[in-house]
């Protein structure tokens, strides 16, 4: 966002000042300055103003990428908004620019780690209210993310130094979040109202998922139950009528189908006439032919090409699909959502494999060219297994002397620095450019990442703090990290709001403020002059 922190600090400024001409000495204490430059450090008033303002960033990229599909976008899954907040942060530092870049709230990780219930697999047993409360608190973490940033930049401008320019041109670290709503929590309903929660806290997109709400599985997991098209096109409807509701026109669907690892559903549509969209689901339920005198009491029967046949039912009352019928209901389902109201599509696949995406998005494409896709680059893919078995198959087939590699053992170590693993690892780097070009994938997304890595370093952590490294564990691997990365929260009073607080206090009470800023501050340790090579050294002998 351009010039909205400027544009803003002057709005303010006159307004102030007009409010102080209009209630006269009453407002004597207030300074117009310090209520504008509060202002500007507060973009977004509403989560209704967040979710309209990303709307627009991802429509804009939609478009981009339908133009030029390098324009692809990526996102990591947040668990927390300090998460969120140090992730927005980073891509700042790193990349200039948090263009392109979104974030993702994972159901997956809702239940597991935000659920009062305790953690939960994911299967929608969760409080719906943990979904929007999620998004509510990450924006909060972004939009306090702007205010320090911005803050920091006054009190540069005030020590005379050149920064207007940056303040100017302030780019905001709010950004679109794709947010997971499951199976909708129950009805069509209850889609729509849990729809509007998440859209008030600041969702711009919301995706929903063709699995049956009280059977609801994890995508990547066995027992998975979707529902006929209509009962879904009703829920895609819940969620665009949500938006229009609340004023976000331009609010995002994405439609996901766990179709091609479902093999039951629960219900079986009423078909009006051949070849309609019951008819069509019916069609792929398996049957066996039965004759109506051997037909069992309160048999479920329909009449197929003329003859009459009973549906595979299971004792808990499911139907099984026919087999080899999954990639058939995929693009079938994909269609449907698209000429329904859905944005864009989510497939759950079994392995992340660019050729086997593009074949089912490029049958979608056939009825709808402008399909593409968010696709899950999920933790629950053994990444290096997956691809070390691809480029072992495709040096099988070119011809190459495979013979050092043992098949069922790609795994192993003793492998990590072999041209067939040097092979894979390329295939890994250059994934998501391949599934943007070759599979219509515009938004690549990590639903865990964050559950992992907070596991993995505490996991390191534990292993030398509680061991023979102790204190040094955390200084070397965490603390040492910090300084020298410049990671925004190793001065963590400060991000937490401290020197926020002061300036506030300061413009509050004045002279009388008491602040935590002073001499006496522990984090001043931790100022670093940029101009002074030595001062990192220094810092490192100290720690």
């Amino acid at each position: 966002m351009k010039n909205l922190a400027q544009s803003n600090y002057r709005s303010a400024l006159q307004t102030v000042r007009d409010l102080k001409g209009k209630y006269g000495k009453t407002w004597n204490a207030i300074n117009p300055e310090s209520a504008a430059r509060m202002v500007a450090q507060n973009q977004f008033r509403t989560g209704l103003d967040i979710a309209k303002y990303t709307a627009g960033i991802m429509r804009k990229d939609m478009a981009e990428y339908d133009a030029d599909s390098s324009a692809y976008t990526q996102s990591l899954g947040c668990w927390h908004g300090f998460v969120a907040q140090q992730k927005m942060i980073a891509v700042k530092k790193h990349h200039k620019t948090t263009s392109k870049r979104y974030l993702y709230l994972s159901g997956w990780m809702v239940a597991a780690l935000r659920s009062e219930f305790g953690p939960l697999p994911d299967q929608s047993m969760h409080e719906k209210t943990a979904v929007s409360g999620l998004i509510e608190e990450i924006y909060d973490f972004l939009r306090q993310a702007d205010a320090i940033e911005l803050n920091d930049l006054f009190r540069r401008l005030e020590n005379g130094e050149d920064v207007q320019d940056q303040i100017d041109n302030f780019e905001t670290h709010v950004v679109p979040i794709i947010a997971d709503i499951d199976a909708g929590f129950g009805n069509e309903e209850a889609t729509y109202l849990l729809a509007k929660k998440m859209i008030q806290a600041g969702a711009c997109a919301i995706q929903i998922e063709n699995q049956v709400s009280d059977a609801k599985q994890c995508g990547h997991q066995d027992g998975k139950v979707t529902v006929p098209h209509e009962d879904f096109i009703a829920k895609l409807n819940a969620v665009r009528y949500a938006f229009l509701e609340l004023g976000v026109d331009e609010g995002i669907i994405v439609a996901r189908t766990d179709s091609e690892g479902a093999g039951l559903t629960q219900k079986l549509p009423v078909s009006q006439e051949p070849g309609d969209l019951a008819s069509q689901y019916l069609a792929f339920v398996d049957a066996e032919e039965v004759a109506i005198e051997d037909a069992k009491e309160d048999d479920v029967l329909l009449k197929r090409d003329g003859k009459l046949v009973r549906p595979i039912r299971l004792a808990n009352g499911l139907y099984k699909f026919k087999d080899g019928s999954n990639i058939d209901r995929v693009v079938l389902d994909c269609v449907t959502s698209l000429q329904n109201g859905a944005d864009l599509l989510w497939i759950e696949t079994p392995t992340p494999n660019v050729k086997q995406i593009a074949n089912m998005v490029n049958r979608v494409r056939e009825v709808v060219p402008s399909a593409k896709l968010v696709y899950n680059n999920s933790p629950s893919f053994n990444w290096t297994l997956n691809f070390r078995n691809q480029a072992y198959e495709e040096m099988l087939a070119l011809g190459k002397d495979v013979s050092q590699y043992d098949k069922n053992n790609l795994m192993d170590a003793k492998y990590d620095h072999s041209d067939l693993c040097k092979v894979a690892d390329e295939k890994i780097r250059t994934f998501q450019i391949d599934g943007a070009r070759e599979a219509g994938i515009f938004h690549h997304l990590i639903t865990l990442p964050t559950y992992h890595t907070t596991a993995l370093h505490m996991n390191d952590l534990t292993e030398g703090y509680f061991g023979e490294e102790g204190m040094l564990a955390y200084v070397k691997g965490v603390q040492r990290q910090e300084i020298r990365k410049s990671v925004s929260c190793v001065k963590h009073q400060r991000m937490a709001g401290s020197d926020l607080g002061d300036d506030h206090k300061t413009f509050f009470a004045g002279e009388n403020a008491l602040k935590a800023g002073g001499g006496k501050n522990t984090s001043n340790q931790f100022e670093v002059d940029s101009k002074d090579n030595n001062v990192e050294q220094e810092l490192s002998v100290v720690v």
